[in-house]
């Protein structure tokens, strides 16, 4: 049995219009939410084995805040393919995982959405900093497969609900 974390980005600023979207950092809320999310983990002793992250500066700083809440120490990998990523290319991040029980992505909507439908057979709106915990019934990420026959969808939190 695996476990897959699916996280989007915590809300990201505006305030600096001549910022490229890929540069664009967390604002106060985003600052705030990521944290309480990563305790939220740690609190239901949900520390990934691995972190796979965006390279937007919004994603990164999410999973940093994230890592450093639920005393992740282990490997953190920042990926230019999981800016704007469709669920076949987060999937095929997942077949080459290799080892690692328990995987955290942090990305984008609309990919996340559509992964999470997809996984789960039911949609969800995916909003910032929100994560979908999966229970993945294979033995190695290389068995990974997008679709809902493997996969049991065992939480959705969202900032506003996951007060621990």
């Amino acid at each position: 049995m695996k476990t897959l974390l699916l996280m989007r980005h915590a809300k990201s600023s505006w305030d600096n219009a001549y910022l490229s979207d890929h540069a664009r950092p967390l604002n106060k809320r985003g600052n705030e939410a990521a944290p309480q999310m990563g305790k939220l983990l740690r609190d239901h002793d949900l520390i990934p084995d691995c972190i796979l992250t965006s390279s937007a500066v919004r994603a990164l700083e999410t999973a940093t805040h994230v890592a450093d809440a639920c005393e992740f120490d282990n490997d953190m990998f920042v990926m230019d393919d999981l800016y704007h990523s469709s669920p076949s290319d987060m999937a095929q991040l997942l077949v080459n995982m290799g080892e690692g029980d328990t995987v955290l992505i942090v990305a984008h909507n609309p990919g996340m959405e559509m992964i999470l439908t997809q996984l789960s057979g039911v949609h969800e709106r995916f909003i910032t900093a929100a994560i979908a915990h999966f229970a993945i019934d294979i033995e190695t990420w290389s068995q990974f497969e997008l679709d809902n026959e493997t996969a049991e969808l065992l939480h959705f939190w969202r900032p506003s609900n996951s007060k621990t």
